[in-house]
């Protein structure tokens, strides 16, 4: 049965493991999105979620056409999987976005690059002619993020009838970054986006870099910024035929701002279950009674935890009375461990904790106690002991860290927020905020932080919080949908 409401991402809302006698068992995704996500979904009619299978088991599944109602799940050939997640979305397109290229060094477009740009072009057209092959007449289709890029332009190819929305998830990045891509291949990834009616963003400045990059004249067509239409920001464009006949017909796709927001009654369900109490009552013993400083990243080369624990050192060297009275609480997820340079950062991470607390440790004071586990239970149990709150990446889409933590905080922390985190545009008036590569700012926001009083800490976290929770996952998800329909 066609699909009315139909959503593209990458990862979906479950994934299957197989047992050793061949039995597959589905188990849902976890994480604020999938479940915002998922409750949105579950209110539309026919809707459906298509995603890549993502694990040997989640390809039988497929194989064995086994499915979960309002999911289905895209058996991609691994190598073209591979290719186009850890050869291009992270290794190419996340590294512009996020301006983390060592530029002597970085990036090389050679024949390699180029091999899997066609992955990824393949991986995304495959998504394109699910949504065609699943769409209703005139459904609305939400395409999720920086993976499937260049779906919007391949679905419009299609299925013209069709009302498409893509929203990334990531900054987008400003020109002279987007520049450093080869021509052809930046012009299909603008192409590729242009092909949706409404484009997404967490913040302004991110809407504002898509539509500055996309005033280009190339072989293929135009594109111009252009000033509001009916109210609404956006890119006017035409495409020239593939086969140099003509342009096409005038297009306007909306870019619009949607910041989104965390459910803060399921956060705070989650953050009492008995799991995270048992976290919570182990990490009050290890801490024993000293102020606690928090930041919970995966080891993504954005979150720019080498700076922070830097600056928690200078803290501790410019102001000694805090030596033997706070504890930095650090969770750093490994993240894409497949690349070695998150792997070489990974280990930095762990290096520098054990430097500070060998330079300041004593028989019964640890500085850091970091973790390197993926365990949720025990982020929850740090944001509920938090005292301080330390998110300062360089560059990030939105991060909701900053904004999960004054939710569940009990006794009110105090968020110091660098300015390169999305969330600081919603979020700085209430948060102390610091330049992340400015290490001695940040020692003395930590120093402020720590110094503040209990009542004026209350009124700042429970302020964090009412922006935290403005726009949670569902209703950010409808929100879209419904401008998407208009």
């Amino acid at each position: 049965m066609a699909s009315q409401v139909l959503v593209a991402a990458n990862r979906g809302p479950l994934s299957y493991a197989l047992a050793a006698d061949g039995t597959l068992s589905a188990r849902r995704g976890g994480g604020g999105l999938v479940s915002g996500l998922s409750a949105a979904l579950a209110q539309q009619p026919e809707a459906l979620w298509i995603c890549a299978a993502l694990s040997d088991a989640d390809r039988e599944a497929v194989r064995r056409g086994v499915a979960e109602p309002g999911v289905r799940m895209l058996d991609i050939d691994p190598t073209v999987y591979d290719d186009a997640y850890n050869g291009i979305a992270n290794s190419v397109l996340w590294f512009t976005h996020h301006h983390l290229y060592d530029i002597p060094r970085e990036p090389v477009f050679d024949a390699e690059f180029r091999r899997r740009w066609e992955s990824y072009a393949a991986y995304n057209r495959a998504f394109a002619e699910a949504l065609a092959e699943e769409a209703a007449e005139g459904a609305c289709v939400l395409v999720q993020d920086y993976h499937l890029a260049l779906v919007p332009g391949a679905l419009r190819e299609l299925r013209p009838d069709l009302r498409i929305g893509h929203f990334t998830h990531t900054p987008w990045a400003a020109w002279e970054f987007m520049a450093l891509l080869p021509a052809d291949i930046r012009s299909q990834l603008v192409w590729g986006m242009l092909g949706a009616d409404r484009l997404g963003f967490h913040t302004a400045e991110w809407a504002a870099n898509f539509i500055n990059g996309a005033n280009l004249d190339d072989a293929r067509g135009i594109a111009m910024a252009s000033f509001p239409r009916d109210g609404q920001n956006g890119v006017r464009h035409r495409r020239m035929a593939a086969d140099g006949s003509g342009y096409g017909e005038k297009r306007f796709t909306a870019v619009t701002r949607y910041p989104l927001g965390v459910d803060g009654d399921e956060l705070r369900a989650l953050a009492h279950r008995p799991e995270v109490d048992d976290k919570l009552a182990a990490l009050r013993a290890e801490v024993g009674g000293l102020k606690t400083i928090v930041r919970v990243d995966r080891t993504e080369l954005s979150k720019n935890i080498l700076r922070g624990l830097l600056a928690y050192r200078e803290l501790l060297t410019v102001h000694p009375e805090w030596r033997g009275r706070v504890v930095h609480l650090a969770s750093a997820y490994p993240s894409r461990q497949d690349l070695k340079v998150y792997r070489d950062y990974t280990e930095s991470v762990r290096e520098l904790a054990a430097e500070i607390n060998e330079e300041f440790g004593t028989a019964d004071w640890q500085p850091v106690l970091v973790s390197v586990q993926d365990d949720f239970a025990r982020s929850l149990a740090a944001y509920r002991l938090a005292d301080v709150a330390l998110v300062n990446p360089v560059r990030d889409g939105m991060n909701l860290v900053a904004k999960e933590i004054p939710v569940v905080s009990e006794a009110g922390c105090v968020l110091v927020l660098s300015t390169g985190a999305g969330a600081y545009g919603e979020l700085r008036e209430e948060a102390l905020t610091v330049n992340p590569y400015d290490v001695s700012e940040t020692a003395e926001a930590l120093h402020a932080a720590l110094s503040m009083p209990a009542a004026e800490r209350a009124e700042r976290t429970k302020r964090l919080a009412a922006a935290a929770t403005a726009l949670p996952p569902s209703q950010w998800f409808t929100t879209q949908l419904t401008d998407l329909r208009a």
